[in-house]
């Protein structure tokens, strides 16, 4: 069993996100960063689940196939999608302003569960690991103003769901139940129960 230091098995974290990059570091883990840039698309009869899994998996096999360095034998890749899911229908990120007022109008003074899925993958043996986390998220009642004044600070465009829980949009959100990383794109707890099947022991 491997307790996180130095000596560490290196993480490769599949993601362009800032928020999970800020995120994974919580681990005390080496981390580099190599986007996977994969096709998002799925079945239309994909549930919730199926997609977050299925996603986070594929973007963990895309960078594993990118890796050619012999050093990296040794490292697990972390991959993760997040989609926000409202009344049995999935939001992922917004296509333009307007895709985002509408997206944030339909989830205002409702309550919307988020998934997110996270995938570890050992490059040496393809070992992998996969599953999921929901969050419940009640929205607050807001006006048409309030939500225009939102998206035109731009903070809504790369997000599932049109908002960010840990900015700005932390202001739309009344409560929630369940784990608050989960929301923000990465369930730290749930990486670090999937890392102990590793024999990665954080912290």
């Amino acid at each position: 069993m491997i307790f996180a230091s130095n000596s560490s098995p290196k993480l490769i974290l599949a993601s362009a996100s800032p928020r999970r990059q800020q995120l994974i570091s919580l681990l005390g883990l080496p981390v580099d960063i190599l986007p996977s840039q994969v096709d998002e698309d799925t079945p239309d009869d994909w549930s919730p689940a199926q997609i977050v899994e299925g996603l986070s998996l594929r973007k963990a096999l895309a960078v594993k196939e990118k890796l050619t360095n012999p050093s990296d034998e040794s490292s697990i890749i972390v991959g993760s999608d997040t989609i926000v899911v409202l009344k049995g229908d999935v939001m992922g990120k917004p296509r333009d302003e307007e895709d985002a007022i509408r997206m944030l109008s339909l989830l205002s003074g409702e309550t919307h569960e988020v998934y997110t899925g996270v995938t570890c993958v050992r490059v040496s043996d393809s070992k992998m690991i996969t599953s999921h986390r929901v969050t419940k998220v009640k929205m607050r009642k807001c006006s048409e103003q309030q939500i225009s004044r939102y998206v035109a600070t731009g903070e809504p465009m790369d997000k599932a769901g049109a908002y960010g829980i840990q900015e700005i949009g932390s202001l739309l959100v009344e409560s929630i139940e369940g784990c608050y990383f989960n929301v923000v794109g990465l369930p730290v707890s749930l990486l670090a129960v999937q890392l102990e099947q590793f024999d990665i022991v954080v912290p």
